[in-house]
């Protein structure tokens, strides 16, 4: 390696010293009459050629622009992490990493400005002696063949001024603007403004955001070459980019640290084992380094939406923390764009899904769209505005049903024709019609007749109230029958976010991407989580949950099902438009959209499937791709964890019902398990009536057709003996006349006598009257009292009443085998009191 270079002043003092002397008397005479009289022109024409410059200086720097601080200080991008507090993408304009001057390390600090500007702590913007030196070189080369420009005319050049531009109006306000610069900012300012705005290559600004880059540590952590290639690269980035062109690279890194060793700032052995390190020592690898810029497009675009409106998230440097699974995430991309996971049936179909934390709303991963080819492209999880089918009964109809009306899953609905308030008939999907059936079944099945008149029951006015605390609202005026089987719209995100709310106990939360935001300083935390409400009762929710489980073992659902794992869901499709039906052909079953939203204790997921040409259709087997999307995505989510199964809560009871029953009854002890449903009741309103068990039924049918059987019998054996009898009858007829007229007159010898010795009187102790008569043989006696009359068996009785003073008139009648007697009669007077004292 050479020897440490020379400065200027003392290769000057040393050529001067081996210079020879040759003077002379004339010699130099001529020599100051010379120099006196090239001195006196100088100066004059010095005065009027300053005079004249600073007058073009001035034309031009006065329309420089002026200087901001937001314009030195370059935006910064934003960075989003991930769950685990991984930056997954950086959002910006450019990407940059901030970083004060109190953490600049020496060494940096030490190879830019021995490189760009050693007398950087001198000047005041502008350096005397290096503009000298570039001016003799723009003289001797041409203009603009050598800048003079410091590290303040560099800030400038970047900030404001075209530095392609290498005309005098440029020159002259980059001059002017760097001096305001120098008496604006400190040094130290100054110096942190160029470590954090040059370019780096690599779409890369600011000396801490390559460090990372190139890297993957911290200015303060990489090495005295790494410092180096960093300080060297500003000159010419992409020339100098490691990656790119080794080899010039590692030859400006080794000037640089030349230039660190020749102002004793490093020692030669630093500089020597420094210049003979690998210039790709420590570099990462291209994997490493792949620009994360667009990583997981449509989570991106939902955290971007998200952004509190006070902030840039391309300018601010904020740090976003978001809920992202990665795992999930790149699990829910490759089963949209391959069919190594769920297979589509052609590259057309669109889906969209969202999966999200059932407890608090934080959404994990979003899939919005297949084969996207764009940046920030159309979210089918998001943005997408499909009827819902459906999936909207249980949010509409039978949710309000067990919140308002406290149904139980075995309230009888009768499906049969029927009708929209207007007079529109309404149609299941298979045209058919089932009776009399339980809630549990209409909603397993996805009968639409009962679900109309289950939103009928409720009412519009609190179906939408429901609906509203669910996230879920409906355009103006769009509050319809209708919507009982959803010919709302909505879209995935917002399906997944009402779903989650029947899973959390009736707890709604909004879905969201956004866990907290920081701010560029590091330490401000801005808390974006929505707030937690109570959209329904624990009991509404865990009843629709029970009901919609069936929806995955014996319902529309079944493909859904995740084994191992207690879910419940609801399937939806979608109408073709009808001014398509009258044009295309479509064979049955076919849908404009299918659906799937469903739940378990942990997440939340829901997908949509279908097609942007109308004329495209999902065919009865394509509506399975959203439920086993629903299936995949599930299972890997839940692999490895606990899944709780939902609770009943304390007011709901599970009753054995008798299938079939209507009015409801219970399921007696010994019915066969395949008539029996288990259904949920709100404590103390389940029914208390017990259907008879089939033995009791056995036995009753046995009974009944004895009876029958004898009344059979009888009724021949009648038949046989009517015609002996209709001979008989006329004689018996006269015999029965003749002894009821007999009997008539002995009766009549027979006559009741009034009963005897009828004799009243008044007892003053007990103020009472007692009355007492002889003895009718066999009869009983009818007492009448002033009008009151009382029958008793023997010949005496006691009875209370009446006045002082009063006459109590007493009538007693003798009754014998429905004869009556003459009344017997008397009187009894109740004394007078006498006045007291």
């Amino acid at each position: 390696m050479a020897d440490k270079p020379q400065t200027r002043s003392q290769y000057r003092s040393k050529k001067n010293g081996n210079s020879k002397k040759n003077p002379s008397k004339r010699g130099k005479r001529v020599a100051a009459n010379i120099f006196k009289t090239i001195f006196f022109l100088g100066l004059f024409l010095a005065f009027f050629g300053v005079a004249a410059g600073a007058t073009v200086f001035y034309s031009y720097a006065k329309d420089a622009p002026k200087l901001t601080d937001s314009k030195l200080r370059d935006p910064l991008s934003s960075k989003l992490l991930d769950k685990d507090g991984k930056v997954f993408a950086e959002v910006g304009t450019e990407r940059r990493e901030y970083i004060e001057y109190k953490d600049i390390p020496e060494a940096l600090k030490n190879a830019i400005l021995t490189t760009e500007d050693a007398r950087f702590y001198e000047h005041d913007g502008i350096d005397p002696i290096r503009l000298g030196g570039a001016v003799i070189a723009n003289v001797k080369d041409g203009f603009g063949s050598e800048g003079a420009s410091t590290l303040s005319q560099q800030i400038i050049k970047m900030s404001y001024l075209d530095y392609t531009n290498k005309t005098l109006a440029r020159k002259a306000q980059e001059a002017w603007l760097a001096l305001e610069l120098e008496q604006k900012y400190s040094k130290n300012d100054i110096l942190e403004i160029y470590v954090n705005k040059v370019y780096m290559s690599d779409r890369v600004h600011g000396m801490q955001t390559a460090s990372e880059h190139y890297f993957g540590k911290s200015v303060k952590d990489i090495s005295l070459a790494q410092t180096a290639l960093l300080a060297g690269m500003p000159q010419s980035p992409n020339n100098y980019n490691p990656y790119e062109h080794p080899e010039a690279a590692k030859k400006r890194r080794d000037q640089v640290l030349t230039n660190m060793y020749s102002h004793n700032k490093i020692t030669k052995d630093e500089m020597t084992a420094a210049q003979k390190t690998p210039i790709n020592s420590g570099l990462r690898s291209q994997k490493d380094r792949e620009d994360k810029i667009y990583k997981y497009d449509s989570y991106v675009t939902q955290v971007l939406s998200e952004i509190p409106k006070e902030y840039d998230v391309y300018r601010d440097g904020l740090t976003i923390h978001t809920a992202l699974d990665r795992s999930a995430q790149e699990y829910t991309e490759k089963m949209l764009n391959t069919n190594e996971i769920v297979n589509f049936s052609d590259k057309e179909m669109q889906a969209g899904i969202v999966l999200q934390d059932t407890k608090n709303g934080r959404v994990q991963a979003i899939g919005g769209g297949r084969n996207q080819k764009v940046t920030r492209g159309y979210n089918y999880a998001t943005q997408v505005k499909r009827s819902v089918g459906s999936t909207m009964k249980p949010i509409a109809d039978y949710g309000p049903a067990f919140e308002y009306l406290d149904w139980s899953t075995a309230h009888i609905l009768e499906d049969e024709p029927y009708t929209y308030t207007g007079g529109t008939p309404i149609n299941n999907w298979d045209f058919g019609y089932k009776g009399p059936i339980s809630v549990r079944q209409a909603l397993y099945q996805s009968r639409n007749i009962p679900a109309l008149k289950t939103l009928q029951a409720v009412g519009l006015e609190k179906s939408e109230q429901f609906v509203n605390k669910l996230g879920i609202t409906y355009d103006k005026g769009q509050n319809v029958e209708s919507n009982a089987i959803g010919a709302n719209s909505s879209n995935p995100m917002q399906m997944a976010g009402a779903y989650a709310a029947f899973g959390n106990k009736g707890i709604y939360n909004k879905p969201h991407t956004i866990i907290k935001i920081v701010l560029s300083d590091g330490e401000t935390e801005i808390d974006t989580e929505p707030k937690s409400t109570v959209a329904m009762k624990e009991s509404t929710a865990y009843m629709v949950s029970d009901v919609l489980k069936d929806v995955l073992s014996i319902g529309t659902g079944t493909s859904a099902a995740v084994p191992g794992v207690p879910a419940a869901g609801k399937t939806g499709t979608t109408n073709i438009p009808p001014e398509f039906t009258s044009k295309y052909y479509y064979p049955g079953g076919a849908a404009r959209d299918s659906w799937f939203a469903g739940y378990t204790t942990n997440y939340s997921i829901a997908v949509w499937t279908g097609y942007d040409d109308k004329k495209k259709y999902v065919s009865a087997s394509e509506q399975k791709i959203a439920q086993r999307m629903f299936s995949k995505l599930m299972a890997h989510a839940s692999a490895n964890k606990n899944t709780a199964d939902f609770k009943m809560p304390s007011n709901v009871v599970s009753v054995p019902i008798l299938k079939g029953s209507n009015p409801i009854a219970r399921a007696a002890s010994g019915t066969s398990s395949d008539k029996v449903s288990y259904e949920l009741f709100l404590a103390g309103t389940a029914p208390t009536k017990t259907a008879s068990t089939p033995e009791d039924e056995k036995k009753k049918k046995e009974a009944e057709a004895k009876k029958k059987a004898e009344e059979e019998a009888k009724k021949k054996k009648e038949d046989e003996k009517k015609s002996e009898a209709d001979d008989e009858a006329e004689a018996k007829k006269k015999a029965e006349e003749e002894a009821k007229k007999k009997a008539e007159e002995e009766e009549a010898a027979k006559a009741l006598t009034a009963p005897a010795g009828l004799r009243a009187s008044y007892d003053a102790n007990s103020k009472q009257i007692n009355v007492s008569w002889a003895a009718v043989d066999g009869a009983t006696y009818e007492v009448n009292v002033n009008g009151t009359t009382t029958t008793v068996s023997s010949t005496s009785v006691s009875v209370s009443g009446g006045n002082p003073g009063d006459t109590i008139s007493i009538n007693v009648v003798a009754v014998k085998d429905g004869k009556k007697s003459p009344a017997s009669s008397t009187t009894v007077k109740i004394p007078a009191e006498e006045p007291s004292d």
